[in-house]
């Protein structure tokens, strides 16, 4: 089978492509898979890495605001799917799948054009622009949540509930198999997790260095991992090392963390914040949460996302205007979290959010895509 992937912007629309592409490759290992996505993109770092070849096109998404900038946006809008359709010709794709992101607007709508087989994921509880945009051109849209289709006005015939795929390796290894892979000593009792998404977050990642100096440079036996993201790099390193958290062993600061499947499963806790595919990942390794959801976001999805598990006990909930001052909350509930006094809170929390787990979703979706592939041949 060949099969076109598209899908950028974010890592929350490239991991999903990529989770699909590996689960692809391991029930049909003849397979030969290509991705398309933008130079400018956190795909152009990623599946190069995952090892598959990648074409660019160039296209950018609409500034919601009035911006000159719209106006090229127009252009390359008219102007990507004719780009599209050359690397369609060349490649041959059997099926193409798209996770979002403006990057699959172009090449999904190019595919569907030329009668090839076509299906999209959308992996948050509201459509984003280019599913929308799509919905009418495509075989399937694949849903991680039930209610996304009220959001939808296509064909319900298209939509397929099926949860939200995830990379090979969550949950193949124990806490403790982690831990022994990633090298960290015994004496660390509690690993911390944090991460400001793929691009990155000021106000979380100016939040976690507050937590740093206050909490993790105090507590040797907590080993703390955080990855600052692309954007927000150089600033947050230059503030770190400015704070003189560079001289601390158990403190490590990266940009981007390419073996989470690894990192999460040696975690005892995580921040992070609440996109659907960082929510379906925590649900699946059963790891305890302390959500800062994004507010940027398209009808404030990821507090959506975020609450449903907060509600539940099955997760701890921040906005970020009660981390303005000085991250006072965050530091206190980690400070609990991580110490005997906290033990079965935490515990609780990692029991509970398992239940929010689709375990077979890869599955699904790719016997899904073979029958795609066969009814049209």
């Amino acid at each position: 089978m060949r099969v076109l992937m598209t899908g950028g912007g974010t890592g929350g629309h490239v991991n999903p492509a990529l989770a699909i592409a590996n689960t692809i490759m391991k029930k049909d290992p003849s397979s030969v898979i290509e991705y398309v996505g933008t130079e400018r993109g956190i795909e152009s770092k990623l599946v190069p890495k995952a090892g598959y070849p990648i074409h660019y096109v160039n296209v950018r998404g609409l500034r919601r605001s009035i911006s000159l900038s719209n106006i090229k946006a127009f252009y390359l809008a008219l102007k990507s799917p004719h780009d599209a359709k050359k690397i369609i010709r060349e490649f041959k794709p059997d099926v193409v799948i798209g996770t979002g992101g403006y990057v699959s607007w172009p090449v999904v709508k190019a595919a569907s054009k030329m009668g090839i087989p076509t299906a999209l994921h959308e992996s948050n509880a509201i459509a984003g622009v280019a599913v929308k945009m799509l919905q009418n051109y495509v075989d399937r849209i694949y849903l991680n949540f039930e209610e996304t289709g009220k959001t939808l006005t296509c064909d319900c015939s298209k939509l397929m509930r099926v949860g939200n795929p995830v990379m090979n390796g969550f949950n193949a290894l124990t806490r403790e198999e982690a831990r022994r892979e990633l090298g960290i000593p015994d004496s660390y009792r509690y690993v911390l997790l944090s991460y400001a998404g793929s691009m990155g977050a000021e106000k979380v990642n100016d939040a976690v260095l507050c937590l740093m100096k206050e909490f993790t440079s105090k507590h040797p036996e907590v080993y703390h991992v955080h990855a600052t993201g692309a954007i927000e790099k150089e600033l947050c390193f230059s503030q770190f090392r400015e704070m003189g958290l560079d001289q601390y062993r158990n403190i490590e600061l990266c940009e981007y963390i390419y073996d989470m499947p690894l990192k999460m499963a040696a975690a005892d806790l995580t921040i992070n914040r609440a996109g659907a595919m960082t929510v379906s990942e925590l649900a699946i390794t059963g790891k305890p949460a302390i959500f800062i959801p994004s507010p940027n976001v398209a009808e404030n999805h990821q507090y959506k996302n975020a609450k449903v598990l907060a509600d539940a006990g099955a997760a701890c909930l921040f906005e970020e205007k009660e981390l303005a001052d000085g991250a006072r909350p965050l530091i206190d509930k980690v400070s609990h979290l991580l110490s005997d006094d906290g033990e079965e809170d935490r515990l609780s929390m990692g029991r509970k959010v398992v239940r929010f787990a689709v375990s077979d979703s890869n599955d699904i979706i790719y016997d899904d895509i073979v029958k795609l592939v066969k009814t049209r041949n």
